[in-house]
């Protein structure tokens, strides 16, 4: 084999172990729009089994966040109904715990349930980005981060309250008849990247509810 043959062959293996390595349960894209350089939070705490947000899944708590369920709307309130239903419910999901960031950082990370059963992650994790009023450059990819395998978006979303656009990210992710959904948000005046140690804690440590 020529040295010429032999420099190809080497750049080629070297470019796939390169690919291989690069993203590591199919993460691994630094910068705009994921920011998988974005270390997970220190746990303090598991949310989703014993506790104040019983869910279908199980993760860790970032250090300094707090969990809170979401209650139902009062039936008897109809006005409170109006608001709750445009609080609490987006895309045929509603949304069971909140977590709360704003000790440490402007943001939440809410975690969703998705009222039908059985379906399928991507479709339920579209309907939600989708059910969001200006939104643009929504992107999917599927992952494996920890344990269980996840879907992804990540887009943005217009506040006119600063007339900006800000980043949001969320992932999908189902067990057996039930589909969860996280979703990562800042306020109006946070940096949406201060949020995402906490989302990826969570999305990392995911796990099926016993």
């Amino acid at each position: 084999m020529s040295r010429r043959a032999i420099a190809t062959a080497t750049l080629i293996i070297g470019l796939l172990g390169g690919c291989t390595g690069a993203e590591p349960g199919g993460v691994g894209s630094t910068g705009e729009p994921w920011h998988d350089e974005v270390a997970a939070a220190v746990p303090a705490g598991t949310v989703g089994a014993a506790g104040p947000c019983p869910l279908p899944v199980t993760f860790d708590l970032a250090q300094d966040w707090r969990a809170e369920a979401v209650e139902a709307p009062d039936p008897g309130n109809e006005l409170g109904n109006a608001v709750a239903e445009a609080l609490t419910r987006r895309g045929g999901s509603t949304v069971r715990c909140e977590l709360d960031g704003r000790a440490v950082v402007p943001g939440f990370v809410r975690v969703w349930i998705v009222d039908g059963e059985g379906t399928p992650a991507r479709q339920a994790l579209e309907a939600f980005v989708d059910a969001e009023e200006q939104v643009s450059e929504p992107q999917y990819r599927e992952t494996r981060p920890g344990d269980l395998d996840v879907v992804e978006a990540t887009w943005l979303s217009r506040r006119a309250l600063t007339d900006s656009d800000v980043r949001e990210w969320a992932l999908a992710v189902q067990l057996g008849h039930r589909t969860v959904l996280v979703e990562a948000s800042t306020t109006s005046f946070g940096e949406p990247v201060d949020v995402l140690p906490a989302y990826r804690l969570a999305r990392d440590t995911l796990a099926g509810s016993a």
